[in-house]
């Protein structure tokens, strides 16, 4: 059983004046450089869960951008089902499904209707996923406009890792026959206290949009790209996940290294896991975390979770802002990234950070 003080810290976040704190898992491997198989043994968990309540239905997973995509991908793994992750980014040729997640620093998120239409009638269960679950505004919204899309569907549920909810949103969900599951929940009255208190004086860094570094730069394209963006067999995604570890693997970039980082962007986060996790199964001592889109305030304070913040360009859109936090000290880094990054400025300030620390960069893009 997970405890609170042992898997979460609170951050602040900066300029958000609908909720000022951010939930840290220690364990997700998003913001915190964690051991994958530590990130994918806690989703094995959730999905344990749900696979006790469960059998025999045809069920469509739904992981939430962006710190739920992996926990989504890694959970309906354990099913045959279907699975979808929201986004925020632009899909060529896509028609989405629009809705709102107040409490955001980017509150807009599109769910890619392309697909969804065809397999929609053999699905009786609608899973979301999330990293976390507050007041459950966010999945309402969500169920409101599928139920209006897709009138059929008459049974949602949802897993999180933790759930804050207030006896108030609980007894909503119970009236709506919401079903929730979640490793640990928690009280996230204190937590606005909590982040409050935080001086925020931690180190700020803006690495250069340039691409001169001293440091040894490889690029590989790795091929057989699916999309969880656009509605997947879990089966057949999973797949395509491991002809991309296969393929990460038979490059040999980990031999003579000991410390490795994989690291993933934004919402590309679950193979990035896979990756790591094999690396790891080789007698590697591995960490994976990745960019995110979250603005959280770092601080010098040793009980506070973040201390350096590097701001980036985006890899998806070099005009967008994006972070990465805490970087470490590795015999090598292993970028992989499922955008097409047409732009320079994004994995430019991406391999000008890491070479802050780090002398052999490899990146690989599977799009």
């Amino acid at each position: 059983m997970y405890k609170e003080n042992d898997l979460l810290q609170i951050a602040k976040r900066e300029n958000n004046n609908k909720r000022n704190y951010l939930v840290i898992n220690k364990l997700q491997g998003k913001h915190i450089p964690v051991e994958p198989s530590q990130a994918l043994g806690m989703f094995k968990e959730l999905a344990m869960l749900l696979k006790k309540a469960y059998t025999n239905e045809k069920i469509l997973f739904i992981g939430f951008a962006e710190t739920a995509t992996a926990i989504g991908a890694a959970v309906s793994s354990y099913f045959d089902a279907f699975y979808i992750q929201t986004t925020r980014e632009d899909i060529p040729g896509a028609d989405y499904l629009f809705f709102s997640e107040e409490h955001s620093h980017a509150t807009e998120q599109r769910l890619v209707k392309n697909g969804l239409d065809r397999i929609i009638p053999g699905i009786n269960h609608i899973i979301f996923i999330e990293d976390e679950v507050t007041t459950g505004n966010t999945i309402l919204n969500i169920i409101k406009i599928l139920k209006t899309e897709y009138p059929y569907i008459n049974k949602y549920s949802v897993a999180s890792l933790v759930n804050g909810m207030s006896e108030e949103h609980l007894q909503v969900y119970k009236n709506k026959g919401i079903e929730l599951y979640y490793l640990l929940k928690t009280d996230n009255s204190k937590y606005t206290g909590i982040a409050a208190r935080f001086a925020g004086n931690g180190e700020y860094i803006l690495p250069d949009v340039s691409g001169n570094t001293t440091t040894n730069v490889t690029y590989y394209n790795a091929n057989n790209y699916i999309d969880a963006r656009i509605v997947v067999n879990t089966t057949v995604y999973n797949r395509h996940i491991n002809k991309l570890c296969q393929y990460v693997i038979g490059k040999n970039l980990w031999s003579g290294k000991k410390n490795i980082l994989v690291a993933g962007t934004e919402e590309f986060m679950y193979p990035v896991l896979c990756i790591g996790q094999l690396f790891e199964q080789k007698g590697k001592n591995v960490k994976s975390h990745s960019t995110t889109r979250s603005p959280v305030v770092v601080s010098s304070e040793k009980e506070y979770p973040l201390h350096v913040r590097y701001e980036l360009k985006s890899l998806y859109n070099d005009e967008r802002t994006t972070f990465l936090y805490d970087i470490g000290k590795y015999d090598c880094v292993i970028i992989v990234t499922d955008a097409m990054y047409t732009g320079k400025k994004g994995i430019n300030t991406l391999i000008n950070a890491l070479s802050t620390k780090n002398k052999e960069i490899y990146v690989i893009r599977w799009c």
